[in-house]
């Protein structure tokens, strides 16, 4: 026994000699929890494994580092086919103890037995499949599960007690009595199997404080009447014997009744196993062709994920490669800059760019794609801005004050610090008689070019328009 505080071994005192906790309290718990083990292997030692069980769990609650008590529940679930639940007990107990800890051992010879492990999946799978009929009321087909089940794992209480519920409510009462046998050979004190053979008994021994019908005396002699007399003949009179022939006809008589006898008693016992296994091969039938089906709608499901992912692939791929695509928008940003470096031409390669940039979010490209594009921007703006600004200036002398205000718009757009051309757009603006975007444009020119001659002259034509 080790102290919980520090870990050293305990003496015969009260406390801890290493670190001087109390260690009173903790060793009555450890004492506790020890004695319900004891109680719990001494149960299972005569195949109490309910009371076993009832007892490791009061032991597990005193003391859950009890790794003899959990590695012994974990026998006693694995002895009434409770797999599952003795994995859990054992994977717990060598998770609290790794080392030297017998647990290991039992995980692996069930890990390393592959058909074992499906064997107990199986198990499983089959009994749910049977309380799952049972709910349906197709009994039957529960019974043939059970019965799969059982063969798999003979010593599943569980499914023995469920085929035994099934018989009962067959009125098959001696089947049933059977099963629960069965039970009592793997678990004597499971209170579900005692309650169960108590009705069955009850059912197969008649109560004798009910008195049977006494038979009646039969008479001692025959009486018959022959024309006026009364014969009176006693039973024990033998009739003398016949001659050979009512032998032999007596004979016949006997032998058929012996055929009809023996044909209404094994024919339809030949009938109904011939229908059992007819039923049997039916439901098996029907088992596969539900994992079958199964296996069918799996399929479909992955042919509808994998054709959404080839839908998806196409989508991307119809983006790269497409007519409004990335190559496509690439090989445009590319014949724009080749055609500048040939031509020259500032007006049909801003009209290419300006293209671009309405076909493609310039964003959502490539870090490559918008610095050749800023770049190539950034090569023509400054000369179309003077081209944008003469031909604006040429149109505002004409007096189309609307063309002009779109000339002079580009020009600021390809270059936003052409101060002439900002100034120029006001007056167009003011011209036009868009006399608040003209103020706004003011307003600019004095933002973007403060201190100079054009801010100063857009700050007067400002201030005239607002006192008018």
């Amino acid at each position: 026994m080790f102290c919980y505080n520090c870990g050293c071994h305990l003496s015969e005192h009260d406390f801890c000699t290493a670190c001087g906790a109390d260690v009173s309290l903790y060793k009555k718990i450890l004492y506790v929890s020890n004695m319900y083990y004891n109680e719990g292997l001494e149960k299972a030692e005569v195949r109490d494994l309910t009371g076993a069980v009832t007892s490791l769990r009061q032991s597990l609650k005193f003391s859950k580092n009890n790794i003899d008590a959990r590695n012994l529940l974990g026998l006693v679930y694995f002895e009434m086919g409770e797999v599952v639940a003795a994995l859990s007990e054992w994977v717990i107990s060598k998770n609290l103890r790794p080392e030297k800890n017998i647990a290991d051992d039992y995980i692996n010879r069930l890990q390393s037995n592959s058909s074992r492990l499906d064997s107990i999946n199986q198990t499983i799978k089959k009994y749910n499949q049977a309380l799952v009929y049972c709910r349906q009321d197709s009994k039957d087909l529960a019974i043939i599960q059970l019965k799969k089940v059982l063969s798999l794992n003979p010593r599943f209480i569980r499914a023995h007690q469920l085929l035994a519920l099934l018989f009962m409510d067959g009125e098959e009462w001696e089947r049933a009595e059977r099963e629960l046998h069965k039970c009592m050979d793997i678990d004597r004190n499971n209170t579900l199997t005692l309650r169960y053979l108590k009705e069955v008994e009850l059912m197969l021994v008649p109560d004798e404080n009910v008195r049977q019908p006494a038979k009646k005396k039969k008479d001692e002699v025959v009486r018959y009447q022959s024309d006026n007399e009364v014969i009176i003949q006693p039973f024990n009179v033998k009739e003398p014997k016949r001659g050979g022939a009512s032998t032999l006809v007596n004979i016949g008589l006997g032998l058929l009744i012996g055929a009809a006898v023996s044909y209404f008693l094994f024919v339809p016992a030949a009938e109904t196993n011939a229908k059992n296994e007819a039923q049997e091969i039916i439901t098996q039938i029907s088992n596969a062709s539900d994992e079958k089906t199964l296996q069918i709608q799996e399929m479909e499901s992955e042919k509808t994920k994998l054709q959404q992912t080839i839908d998806d692939l196409n989508d991307e791929l119809e983006g790269i490669v497409g007519e409004d695509g990335t190559l496509h928008t690439i090989d445009s940003l590319l014949m724009a800059a080749s055609s500048y470096l040939e031509t020259h031409d500032l007006e049909a390669t801003a009209a290419s760019l300006d293209a671009i940039a309405q076909s493609v979010d310039l964003d959502g490209t490539s870090a490559s794609f918008q610095s050749l594009y800023h770049m190539l921007s950034a090569a023509i703006g400054p000369d179309l801005s003077l081209e944008y600004l003469q031909k604006g200036n040429d149109v505002y002398k004409t007096g189309d004050y609307a063309a002009a205000i779109d000339v002079l718009s580009k020009s600021v757009y390809y270059d936003d610090t052409n101060t002439d051309a900002w100034l120029l757009l006001g007056q167009a603006y003011e011209a036009n008689n868009n006399t608040q975007e003209a103020i706004e444009t003011y307003e600019k020119v004095v933002e973007l070019f403060p201190d100079t001659p054009n801010a100063r002259k857009a700050q007067n034509l400002k201030n005239r328009l607002s006192t008018e």
